[in-house]
This record gives structure tokens, C-alpha cells and sequence, in this order.
């Protein structure tokens, strides 16, 4: 299974250190995934606690798991679309999320409805993508695949890389003292080539791409993939740039 921690671990320093999180604070984590940002936020909020929420229950099962694991008691998960979930009102005196609020299908909705759940004067962190050809992990696998049939600039993942935009929708959902910040930071894709061409498949980034290929056709594109990747391998890995928006607001 592709280790999503791992991949964004540059990006989970920096919304850590820009969340610093407090011993009481009670943490909001959206689209938690497997859990590491609620994790780290629980063991911060010594005397507090932290919810992290996300619409895989896998996941989550991931996360509580790795929670008994470490033995941390303040920090629970739950299935929630955190768009509708009914969170009790005032609850919460820090929101976050790392790459977790840009797949809402009404991001005003959705907003609106996290601040319910903040306490007046909260906090809100996000880490969210700038647009998709500010990210080489997604014009490398294009290029190298030398398709331009489709295009990711409507894709969920980017639905808030206009910094305009994502100001407005805060605003409008009662949120204040927005603030934009850009961040790069590179994003591990695996040990080596062979490991990167198998997270590229299991994340599906390449299949649309390859789909109307005949058998030479999708060989020959895969080892124009193979050699990207191999130029990209560091020694330490497989990585590639990335651009992100640090988006902060208040209740």
C-alpha cells in the first residue's frame, strides 16, 4: 500500500510547525487519512485532545491501529464527510488538514460547517495544492508518457490552487485574518524507479494515460516512465517538486 506519510513528510513538518498545536488544544484534524497529523496533534495536546475525521474507513482502521500502537489515549477517529457531519457546535480550538479540504463538492457548504465547529477565535491550517503544472509529480509522468490528451485542471485535488478563490470561499464561510503562503517542498514517490512505477499504478496516475495504447505502444511509454524515474532517484528515493498554498484562518 502506497505510505501517503511518507510521501508528504516535508509538507507534515511544515503544518506542524505552523500549527503548533498547544498542551490544551482540541484538534480538528479534516481528511485525516491514516492518522499521522491527528497523532502528532494528540501527543501536543497533552491535556487536551484531537478528532481526526475522513470518508475511508480503511484508513481509519489504519489509524486507530497505529494509535493503540503508540499508546497515545486523547485521540479518536471517526467516518465523517466533514461537508455535512453534524460536529457539535464550538468544539474545537484548532482545525487542520493536510491536502484534506480540496475534494469538497461545495466547498462554501463545507467550510461553513467547520467553523460551526470551532470555538470563536480558532484557528484553521490547511495545506492545499497550487495548480497542477506547479507540480512535477504530474507533468513528469505526462511528459514522459508525451500525452496530452487530458488534462488535471479540473481535478478535485486542485480545486483550491487559485489563492483568490480560496480566500473568498473562507471568507464567506466567517472565517477572518486570512492568510496564503506559498510553500515547496519536494514529495517522496518511492526507494526507487520500480517502486515509484508501482505507486503511480496503485494511485492510478498513469492508467487514463495509457488506456488508448496498443501493447508496443503502452511498453514503450512505460519505459519513457522507467527512465524519468530513474533520473529523478536521488539515492535517497524517488522525488519530485511540488508547490502547496499554507493557508491559515480564523473563527
Amino acid at each position: 500500500m502506497f505510505d501517503y506519510d511518507a510521501e508528504l513528510i516535508r509538507y507534515h513538518l511544515r503544518l506542524r510547525a505552523a500549527a503548533d498545536v498547544q498542551t490544551t488544544d482540541r484538534v480538528l484534524d479534516i481528511g485525516c487519512g491514516a492518522g499521522q497529523t491527528t497523532r502528532d496533534a494528540a501527543r501536543s495536546a497533552r491535556s487536551g485532545s484531537a478528532l481526526g475525521v475522513d470518508v475511508s474507513r480503511p484508513m481509519l482502521d489504519r489509524a486507530r491501529e497505529l494509535s493503540e500502537r503508540e499508546g497515545i489515549g486523547n485521540v479518536r477517529f471517526e467516518v465523517a464527510d466533514a461537508q455535512t457531519h453534524p460536529f457539535p457546535t464550538d468544539e474545537f480550538t484548532l482545525g487542520l488538514s493536510r491536502f484534506g479540504t480540496m475534494f469538497f463538492a461545495d466547498p462554501g457548504a463545507a467550510f461553513t460547517n467547520i467553523g460551526r465547529a470551532l470555538r470563536p477565535g480558532a484557528r484553521l491550517v490547511q495545506l492545499v495544492w497550487q495548480a497542477y503544472d506547479r507540480q512535477e509529480w504530474s507533468t513528469a509522468v505526462r511528459q514522459a508518457l508525451a500525452d496530452d490528451r487530458s488534462s488535471s485542471r479540473g481535478h478535485g485535488a486542485f480545486s483550491l490552487a487559485d489563492p483568490t478563490v480560496t480566500a473568498n470561499v473562507l471568507a464567506k464561510a466567517g472565517f477572518t485574518d486570512v492568510e496564503i503562503a506559498d510553500v515547496r517542498e519536494p514529495v517522496y514517490y518511492g526507494p526507487d524507479a520500480a517502486g515509484a512505477r508501482d505507486a503511480l499504478f496503485e494511485l492510478r496516475m498513469v492508467q487514463d494515460l495509457l488506456a488508448d495504447l496498443d501493447a508496443t505502444q503502452t511498453s514503450h511509454a512505460v519505459d519513457r516512465l522507467m527512465t524519468m524515474l530513474d533520473a529523478h532517484d536521488t539515492g535517497a528515493g524517488v522525488w519530485f517538486d511540488s508547490a502547496a498554498w499554507l493557508v491559515t484562518a480564523r473563527r
